[in-house]
C-alpha cells in the first residue's frame, strides 16, 4: 500500500504563548505579480514561506524574471522577460496566477493563461477581469480553457464591476497602472490586500488613489522605478490563530498583526465570550471555554471574511446553543463540516447555510482536507478533540500557512507530520 503524508494531532492541549504572524498570502501573490510591471529590480520583504509563493516565483522565473531569495525576502528583476505565456501546469496550482495576465498586459501588451487553479470551493469566475481588460482597450479571447489578451496600447477609462471582486479589482488595477490616461474602477473591493497592492504600486511610482474605498482612481504611467516594500501581515493567518487559541481554551499573544483588519472576527469572538485584547500590532486571545453560539454571515471586507468561515465553524461545533453560518461568497465551502461529522459534530447544511448544534466536545477521527481553509478548520477541530485526529491532504494547508504544525507545537499543541499507509 502507498504511503501518504498526514498531520496527526493529539487534542485537548490549550495553546499558550507568543507567536509571530507571517506575511500575507493573498497580498504576496498580488504584489509579486505587480513587480513584473516595474522597469527596475524591486525587493519584497516579509513574504511567507508557503507553497503558493514558491509556485508563483517559479512561474515568474520561467517568464524570464530573475529572482533572488534571502529568507523571507525576494528581489525580482523583470527587465529581461522572455515569455508572455506562464507555464500552464503551474498556473493550475494556484488561483492567484491570474494576476500575471494583468501584469503582462500592462508590461508587454500581451499575455495568455489557462483558467487558474487553486481550491475547489465553488464558482470563481474571471469574467469581471476580462470585462475590465476589454474596457481598457485589450482584445481578449476566452475559449478552450485559455484566456489570451493583447493590446497595442491600453487607454484609461471607467470600469464598472458588476460585483465586488478582489481578484478583478487588483487585476484591472495592475493593467491600468501602465495604461495611458486615467482609469476609475467603480464597485471596487476594499480588502486589505487591495490596499497593499495599491501601496506597492505607488512605491514604484504609480499613481493610485482611493484603494480601500469602492472607487479607485489610477493615473497611468509609462515607467515604474524600483523600490523595497514590506508585505502586510496575513489577515487570515491572524484569524486562524485567534480562533485556535479560543477553541483550545488557551492564552495566545499574536505579534506583528493589524488589529483593525480583524474587527469582524474579534467582534464575534467577544460575542461568544472570548476575551480579545488589542494594542498596536499585538492581539491577545484568552478563553476559559463556555462559548456561546453565534450567527455568522460572510461578506466582503470589512464584513466577516469567507476565508475564516471554515475555521470559525470548527469553533462553533462546541459552542453552547445553535449557530448558523451563511456563506455568501462561495457555493461549495462547507465540505469541512462533512468531515467534522465523523468527529461527532452536529451540523445540517442547506444550500449556502449551515446550522451547527453545539456539542460538549469532539472525538478524534481520520479526516481529509478538501481545500486550504478546510484544512485549517480540521486542524482546529483536531486541537479541540479528545484522542487522535489524522488529517489527510496536508498539502492544501501548506499552500497558505507557513510551517503551521511547528508553530502550533511551539504553543503547546501535540501535532506532527508523518508518513502513513493509505
Amino acid at each position: 500500500m502507498p504511503f501518504v503524508e498526514k498531520l496527526v494531532i493529539h487534542g485537548g492541549h490549550p495553546l499558550r504563548g507568543d507567536v509571530q504572524v507571517r506575511g500575507g498570502k493573498n497580498t504576496s501573490l498580488a504584489v509579486l505579480s505587480a513587480a513584473l510591471l516595474c522597469d527596475e529590480p524591486v525587493t519584497l520583504e516579509n513574504l511567507p514561506d508557503i507553497e503558493d509563493v514558491h509556485v508563483l516565483l517559479e512561474l515568474m522565473r520561467r517568464l524570464g524574471a530573475r529572482i533572488q531569495r534571502s529568507g523571507r525576502n525576494a528581489t525580482i528583476d523583470p527587465r529581461q522577460l522572455t515569455s508572455h505565456r506562464p507555464a500552464p501546469e503551474l498556473c493550475r496550482k494556484l488561483r492567484g496566477s491570474y494576476y500575471l495576465l494583468g501584469a503582462l498586459l500592462g508590461r508587454v501588451g500581451e499575455g495568455a493563461i489557462p483558467y487558474p487553479g487553486g481550491c475547489e470551493i465553488g464558482a470563481r469566475p474571471i469574467d469581471q477581469h476580462i470585462k475590465g481588460f476589454r474596457a481598457l482597450g485589450a482584445e481578449v479571447d476566452d475559449r478552450y480553457g485559455m484566456v489570451e489578451a493583447r493590446t497595442t496600447g491600453l487607454v484609461g477609462t471607467e470600469v464598472f464591476l458588476d460585483c465586488v471582486t478582489v481578484g478583478g479589482t487588483i487585476n484591472v488595477m495592475l493593467a491600468a497602472a501602465r495604461a495611458q490616461g486615467n482609469t476609475m474602477i467603480f464597485n471596487a473591493a476594499k480588502e486589505p490586500h487591495v490596499v497593499d497592492t495599491a501601496n506597492f504600486l505607488n512605491s514604484m511610482g504609480a499613481r493610485v488613489r482611493g484603494a480601500g474605498t469602492d472607487v479607485i482612481r489610477i493615473r497611468g504611467t509609462q515607467r515604474l522605478h524600483g523600490c523595497t516594500y514590506t508585505v502586510i501581515p496575513d489577515q487570515i493567518e491572524t484569524g486562524t490563530l485567534m480562533i485556535a487559541a479560543a477553541a483550545t481554551q488557551g492564552d495566545v499573544t499574536l505579534h506583528g498583526c493589524i488589529p483593525a483588519h480583524m474587527e469582524a472576527l474579534s467582534a464575534k469572538l467577544l460575542e461568544m465570550g472570548v476575551r480579545v485584547d488589542e494594542q498596536d500590532d499585538v492581539i491577545r486571545v484568552r478563553s476559559l471555554g463556555g462559548h456561546r453560539a453565534v450567527n455568522i454571515k460572510t461578506q466582503a471586507y470589512p464584513g466577516f471574511p469567507t476565508d475564516l468561515q471554515q475555521p470559525m465553524s470548527a469553533l462553533l461545533t462546541t459552542a453552547s446553543g445553535t449557530s448558523t453560518v451563511v456563506e455568501t461568497i462561495f457555493d461549495k465551502r462547507f465540505k469541512h463540516l462533512d468531515e467534522m461529522l465523523r468527529m461527532g459534530a452536529r451540523a445540517h447544511i442547506s444550500d449556502r447555510m449551515a446550522v451547527i448544534e453545539g456539542m460538549p466536545g469532539l472525538l478524534g477521527a481520520p479526516v481529509y482536507a478538501s481545500d486550504l481553509r478546510a484544512g485549517a478548520a480540521l486542524v482546529i477541530a483536531g486541537l479541540m478533540a479528545s484522542g487522535d485526529t489524522e488529517i489527510g491532504n496536508p498539502q492544501y494547508i501548506d499552500r497558505g500557512y507557513e510551517k503551521l504544525e511547528e508553530r502550533l507545537s511551539a504553543l503547546g499543541a501535540q501535532i506532527r507530520r508523518v508518513m502513513m499507509q493509505e
